[in-house]
């Protein structure tokens, strides 16, 4: 494979201010996009505002003959996405990446969170890259060119205790994505999941320093350069590490078909075993085939003969 380049490609960059994002939108800058950099430039806890965070990105990007903007919009907020977008279409005529990055933490058992707090996270994770999408979907389709990448976290995919609203927000990446993915493949949009763990702000006081040294930012960003090159995949749930790169799949278990009379919570209960089994598990590529596959189950069990 050649190198990977970018020259010609506009990219949008959310939560680029600091960490992953600013690594993300350095390493595209490096290898030729131009890049607007997103940063509202709160505190971790999504307070505040400041736009030096992505001003000092946006020169270090020129430092290295990089050509760059800042823009600092909350990404839940609807009109200031848009308003990015059309200061990047305006400056570069096209967009072709983007980065969904940004997040914020407010940490706190389900029993002590407040419903603000759980509704504020799930806003600028999940409502803020639906917002960023939305707002570049149309370009993409004109242009019938987009590589979109959403950030999730094995929080979401996996859980972690105290973050109901986080990985709420970070499981969605992954619904998102599969639409996504389906909407825009006539269209030569990609859609993909970065889910990484790396030492940042949002993880600093969950990492001891052994294991900091190790997950720099860095060491994730150049997974995130294939996801959103012009040879890149689309449906792919990447996680990402310390130099560590793995892949995330969803699959079914074949299960078991129960006929009317035996279908009871008790027959459930006894072969839940056998439901539970994983061999001969498969990948569902679209919420039909999980229907089409029960239905053809069902006919098969009784001697039906379905065209499906």
């Amino acid at each position: 494979m050649g190198e990977i380049r970018f020259e010609g490609r506009v990219a949008i960059v959310t939560g680029a201010g600091t960490g992953l994002g600013r690594s993300h939108a350095l390493g595209l800058a490096e290898r030729g996009a131009k890049v607007v950099v997103n940063d509202l430039g709160v505190a971790r806890d999504g307070s505040g505002a400041s736009s030096e965070a992505a001003e000092a990105v946006v020169d270090e990007i020129r430092a290295m003959g990089g050509t760059a903007m800042a823009h600092g919009t909350d990404v839940s907020d609807e009109a200031g996405v848009k308003d990015m977008v059309a200061q990047a279409m305006d400056a570069w005529g096209r967009i072709d990446i983007v980065v969904n990055n940004a997040g914020i933490l407010r940490d706190k058992t389900f029993a002590k969170m407040e419903m603000a707090d759980f509704r504020k996270v799930v806003d600028v994770h999940l409502i803020g890259s639906a917002n960023v999408a939305h707002a570049c979907w149309p370009i993409m389709r004109e242009q019938k060119y987009g590589r979109i990448v959403l950030t999730s976290s094995a929080s979401g995919l996996y859980g972690n205790f105290g973050q109901s609203n986080y990985g709420a927000a970070k499981a969605a990446m992954m619904g998102l994505m599969n639409v996504l993915h389906l909407e825009g493949a006539r269209d030569n949009i990609r859609v993909n999941t970065l889910a990484p763990t790396a030492a940042t702000r949002m993880t600093e006081d969950l990492l001891p320093a052994e294991a900091q040294a190790l997950l720099a930012p860095e060491t994730i960003t150049p997974g995130l350069l294939y996801l959103v090159s012009e040879d890149g995949p689309s449906r792919v749930i990447l996680g990402a590490g310390a130099g560590s790169f793995s892949q995330t799949q969803v699959y079914e278990s074949t299960g078991i078909t129960l006929m009317d009379e035996d279908n009871t919570p008790e027959a459930v209960a006894a072969q839940f075993d056998q439901i539970t089994d994983p061999a001969g598990h498969v990948e569902m590529t679209d919420a039909f085939s999980q229907t089409r596959k029960y239905a053809l189950n069902a006919a098969k069990a009784r001697g039906l003969k379905l065209e499906w």
